[in-house]
């Protein structure tokens, strides 16, 4: 406790498996990980951590089938309206980030109101990654560099830094992901740009 990261990063992965292994369908697991990360989320602030981000859907989800999509949105529907009423009396601030363009109007609506509800917030900070990746992030990135006519000698890695959806926040301090894998998987590129990261891999 005397050496708290200010920023942990989660990859949430490993639903549909732990789901699988106890003869459940999918749809269950997703459920089980969201209540996971209610729980998590509430540990990891209580502890004192300033700044948690979690990789919720990411762009290369969208390859999953139409049924399972749904599924997802629905939930994550769910999961942010619910949250927005848990924390309504707490100093957390949540961010969107991702392309939440494509999303349908009960999302956007969903992800409009927490961010409205919590953007005054000061003390913690909550990013949930919806339709995020690494790659899309740069392209976005340097589509504003180029909108805000930045010149080559402009652009150093805290230009970039600057143009990112974590502009003006710290590095990740740890990132965990769940599930047994050991790869990044195209989340937050930041930690590819930046250096002295540590990576844990749970």
């Amino acid at each position: 406790m005397n050496n708290l990261p200010v920023h942990i990063a989660i990859i949430m992965d490993g639903n549909r498996r732990w789901a699988k292994l106890k003869g459940l369908d999918s749809k269950l697991g997703h459920n089980q990980g969201a209540k996971t990360l209610d729980k998590m989320a509430e540990y990891i602030f209580k502890s004192g951590v300033k700044i948690l981000t979690v990789y919720a859907f990411s762009t290369e989800n969208w390859n999953r089938s139409k049924e399972e999509v749904d599924t997802l949105m629905n939930l994550i529907v769910v999961y942010l309206n619910k949250m927005e009423k848990k924390l309504k009396n707490k100093d957390i601030k949540v961010n969107i980030i991702g392309n939440k363009e494509v999303f349908n109007n009960d999302l956007i609506n969903a992800m409009k109101k927490i961010e409205e509800t919590t953007k005054n917030k000061k003390n913690y900070i909550f990013n949930i990654c919806l339709n995020y990746g690494g790659r899309e992030e740069i392209t976005n990135a340097i589509k504003l560099m180029i909108k805000d006519d930045k010149k080559e000698e402009d652009i150093t890695i805290d230009t970039i830094n600057n143009y990112l959806y974590t502009a003006n926040l710290p590095d990740p301090d740890l990132i965990i992901r769940t599930g047994g894998e050991k790869r990044l998987s195209n989340f937050l590129c930041n930690c590819s740009i930046s250096h002295g990261n540590l990576n844990l891999y749970l």
